[in-house]
């Protein structure tokens, strides 16, 4: 499957305008992208079982006392992955993703939480099991994840979002490491988007059962279509999250907006949800940028 050309010229549109109003602007996107940084940080890991809220992320990255006791273990995956996120929005403006800066970045995620794994990939014996999937062998993982390198970096003629998404899903399907494959991955993908000037997403853990199910999807018969609708809504959102705050637009909830229009709540939010509408969340919270 493709992204279709109605949704590649929503996002050159939307690229267009971002790019347009960002000039000068460097202080207020800098700004948006570290107020993500806890959404980001509590999406991913709750995707992958974490127990802290939104709220308990937020005060572990302000170093704030949590209400309840939490693992270490988890004040550790939320620190360390913040820290991930901020040096790939520096590096990505330098150099390619590589199998040598994969590593690094698995370093950085899971130092402290199992040193003896951390940026390195699985040795013999080391087998993966996510559901009922069992991931390729130790001894294949290196070559297949260049080879994944090397296709990504030649499909020329593929659309950049399909590419992201297929190689996402190989990379994911590979599952090169002990612990951390999925929150990896998920950086990866922020890694390869800023490399094309767009801004980073956040995959929302209230779609897991949809991100999940690309996977299977993958691997049983190659299809990409579910991956490709999940990175495009997600790069539509972020683009018109930034667009309404540098053009200074007045933020207001969409539940909100929706009985100023006299439409249905429910019809706005399904269209926020498809991002036909300019929509996008803060904490949870779907919001539209007016005026």
């Amino acid at each position: 499957m493709a992204t279709t050309q109605p949704i590649k010229t929503r996002i050159k549109v939307l690229k267009e305008d971002y790019d347009r109003l960002r000039l000068g602007h460097a202080s207020l996107l800098g700004m948006i992208d570290e107020a993500e940084v806890p959404e980001s940080v509590y999406n991913s890991n709750a995707i992958e079982n974490s127990t802290l809220t939104l709220k308990e992320t937020e005060k572990i990255l302000l170093e704030m006392e949590v209400s309840r006791d939490v693992s270490l273990r988890e004040v550790f995956e939320a620190k360390n992955l913040a820290r991930v996120i901020g040096y790939v929005r520096e590096k990505s403006q330098q150099e390619e993703v590589a199998k040598e800066n994969i590593l690094l970045l698995h370093q950085m995620l899971i130092g402290n939480i199992k040193d003896g794994i951390a940026g390195r990939f699985r040795g013999e014996g080391e087998y993966v099991r996510v559901g009922s999937f069992i991931a390729p062998s130790p001894e294949h993982v290196e070559r297949m994840l260049e080879d994944a390198l090397l296709q990504y970096s030649s499909s020329h003629e593929t659309y950049f979002t399909d590419n992201i998404a297929r190689f996402h899903l190989e990379f994911e399907t590979i599952h090169p490491f002990v612990d951390g494959n999925g929150r990896i991955g998920r950086v990866l993908v922020n890694y390869q988007l800023m490399r094309f000037g767009f801004p980073p997403v956040i995959i929302q853990d209230k779609e897991k059962k949809e991100y999940y199910r690309s996977f299977s999807e993958y691997r049983d018969d190659k299809n990409t279509k579910t991956m490709e609708h999940i990175i495009t809504r997600a790069l539509c959102e972020s683009l018109h999250k930034r667009i309404a705050y540098l053009a200074g637009m007045r933020i207001v909830p969409l539940a909100e907006h929706a009985k100023t229009l006299g439409k249905p709540v429910p019809v706005i939010l399904n269209a926020a949800r498809r991002q036909t509408i300019q929509a996008f969340r803060e904490k949870g919270v779907w919001k539209m940028g007016i005026g």
